[in-house]
C-alpha cells in the first residue's frame, strides 16, 4: 500500500506540486479499541499516536504510528525516516511540545532546521528570532491535514491489532487525500 503512495507524491515531486521548503509536524491521538502493538494507555484511554509531516500546501509527506504514552518530542527523529519523497524537509515546524535545544542540534546534524515557539518556562536563552517564528502562523495547514484524515472512519478509531495494518489503511487515506487534491 505504501508503494501507491509513493509513485503518487514522487510523481507530484517531479512536477513540482510537494514543496520541502517548509512542512509541518504534529501528533494526533487515535483510539484503539483493541489490543496489540504500539498501544499504550493514557489519561484519555489506551490508543495509538500518529506522527505526521505535511508539506508547505498541507499534503501528508510522512507519518509514523507509535504507543499514545510517549510524548511527542521522542517521535520527532523518527517521523521523517518514514517520508515517501525523494529530498528532505529543509524546516520543520512544529508547536511549543517540540521547543528542545538537544532534538534542534540532532535535526540540524541531519539537515534540518526545527521552527518551534518557546516554552513559557524555557530557563535558557531564546535561540530563535521573531523572523522565523512567522512560519509559524501557517500552522494550521497540518490542523487541515488532520481534518482531511478525519473523513475516515477506519483511521480515527483503530480497530486493528496489527499495527501494519492500520499504518496500511492510514497510507491508504492519505492517497486519497492526495489524489482528491490533485487529480
Amino acid at each position: 500500500m505504501c508503494q501507491m503512495l509513493e509513485a503518487l507524491v514522487r510523481h507530484l515531486e517531479e512536477v513540482g506540486q510537494i514543496d520541502l521548503s517548509e512542512c509541518f509536524i504534529d501528533g494526533t491521538f487515535v483510539v484503539a479499541k483493541k489490543r496489540g502493538v504500539n498501544v499504550g494507555k493514557t489519561k484519555r484511554g489506551k490508543g495509538t499516536k500518529l506522527m505526521v509531516i505535511a508539506d508547505a500546501h498541507g499534503l501528508p509527506l510522512a507519518v509514523h504510528t507509535a504507543s499514545a504514552s510517549l510524548h511527542e518530542i521522542t517521535l520527532v527523529e523518527a517521523t521523517p525516516d518514514e517520508a515517501v519523497t525523494v529530498g528532505r524537509p529543509e524546516r520543520l515546524i512544529g508547536d511549543r511540545a517540540y521547543d528542545s535545544d538537544p532534538l534542534d542540534q540532532r535535526l540540524a546534524q541531519r539537515g534540518i532546521e526545527l521552527i518551534a515557539p518557546h516554552k513559557g518556562n524555557r530557563r535558557k536563552a531564546a535561540k530563535q528570532d521573531r523572523r522565523s517564528l512567522r512560519r509559524y502562523k501557517r500552522r494550521w495547514k497540518i490542523e487541515r491535514t488532520f481534518a482531511w484524515l478525519n473523513a475516515f472512519k477506519r483511521v480515527i478509531i483503530r480497530r486493528d491489532r496489527c499495527v501494519e495494518r492500520y499504518t496500511a489503511f492510514v497510507h491508504l487515506a492519505f492517497s486519497m487525500i492526495l489524489l482528491r487534491r490533485y487529480l
